[in-house]
């Protein structure tokens, strides 16, 4: 046995994959890992599988291909009047994922300093230990998860180098609100402290709220990166793609590192894509859609004993069940599974620190009647 030292020694088998794996083992309706149960529009498939028949079978431009990106770009002008040059601002990824791997990757050296919201999605901490920073995760709390912009101010440091954004947000489905965005202007101002701005459900916002994009506001745009998902756009997940927009000389650093990660992506997807994405009615549609699904869960929900936290986007539900058990949170979703079969996510999952609020995460993207079927179980505990 050769000797070897591990670069993640405390990080195991992510918790989305340990609570699918029980589910399938149970039988049980998984509301836990964050796919749909439906399929995409058959269009969609139609195009690209036009693409294959047409010859789009090899490899794409390290950066994507040019027509995709364009898409993109009208769409960034469209939405928030930002100008991303198609050519050297926008690079297409294997999935959002992907992206912020590569992102934290050209930049952040040993020592380098980040902040990240908790709860977070579980692949922010252990890149940026990967590479060799310092994590600095400032914990929102439920109810509402609302940031204190002086506390996060706290936190700053001569090393400090990125803060992590997300929203609307996996798995509080909070959003940022004018008010949060410019006391982030206010403390980045005359700094050299980058943003990567997780976007990837930016089309999932809910009650009439807008989309607080850091592509919005100059003096964010100027040092962000914005990761966004095509799974989550166009019920794709399985086919991870994305892509990631920031300025020239940051995109530079990015597409180092891109070109000897994954180098290019799916060919005639994103030929399939970019034709898809030309009616915008294929993404403007996604907020209704989604909000029929989260206002059927809730109203579900509401007849179980479970406390119903805020949802203002994603297609996330949070639940809390202080009120009902001391269990800790694992445990709680690992009995819902076995004894209700129903999968969830225990949110300590996304603490570093594992912080157990005796919140539960249920995803919605499902058919109505598998959350309806899945609300019948949780109304027997």
């Amino acid at each position: 046995m050769i000797a070897t030292q591990s670069k993640l020694p405390g990080t195991g088998t992510n918790i989305f994959s340990v609570m699918s794996k029980l589910a399938e083992e149970h039988q049980a309706i998984n509301l836990s890992q964050g796919f749909p149960d439906y399929d995409c529009d058959p269009k969609l498939i139609d195009y690209v599988a036009d693409a294959m028949r047409q010859g789009f079978n090899q490899y794409a431009p390290m950066t994507g291909l040019p027509a995709l990106r364009e898409v993109i770009a009208e769409k960034m002008n469209t939405l928030y009047g930002a100008n991303y040059h198609p050519e050297t601002e926008i690079n297409i990824t294997a999935g959002g994922t992907q992206a912020i791997f590569t992102a934290l990757s050209a930049y952040i050296h040993p020592g380098d300093e980040v902040i990240i919201f908790e709860p977070a999605y579980d692949a922010y901490a252990p890149t940026i230990k990967l590479l060799g920073g310092l994590v600095k995760p400032y914990e929102l709390a439920p109810p509402n998860y609302e940031i204190d912009w002086e506390m996060v101010k706290k936190l700053f440091s001569a090393n400090t180098k990125m803060i992590i954004l997300n929203s609307p947000q996996n798995p509080t489905g909070c959003v940022l609100s004018e008010k949060d965005i410019k006391a982030l202007i206010k403390l980045t101002k005359n700094t050299d402290i980058m943003i990567l701005s997780d976007e990837v459900y930016e089309h999932i916002i809910f009650d009439g709220k807008q989309h607080h994009s850091v592509a919005l506001y100059p003096e964010l745009r100027e040092r962000s990166f914005i990761v966004a998902s095509f799974g989550k756009l166009l019920h794709t997940t399985g086919w991870k793609l994305g892509y990631c927009l920031a300025p020239e000389q940051l995109m530079k650093e990015f597409r180092k590192v891109h070109q000897f990660n994954v180098f290019s992506v799916n060919t005639p997807m994103q030929v399939g894509i970019a034709r898809y994405l030309k009616d915008p009615q294929s993404y403007l549609g996604l907020s209704a859609f989604f909000q029929q699904k989260r206002d059927l869960f809730r109203g579900l929900l509401a007849e179980t004993k479970f406390k119903l936290l805020p949802c203002n986007g994603s297609y996330f539900q949070c639940v809390s069940y202080e009120h009902l058990s001391d269990e800790k949170d694992v445990a709680m979703a690992e009995r819902l599974i076995k004894e209700y079969g129903v999968a969830s996510i225990p949110v300590s999952a996304f603490y570093i620190r594992n912080t157990d609020h005796h919140v539960l995460r249920f995803c919605f993207a499902k058919k109505q009647e598998t959350l309806e079927k899945a609300v019948e179980r949780l109304v027997k505990l």
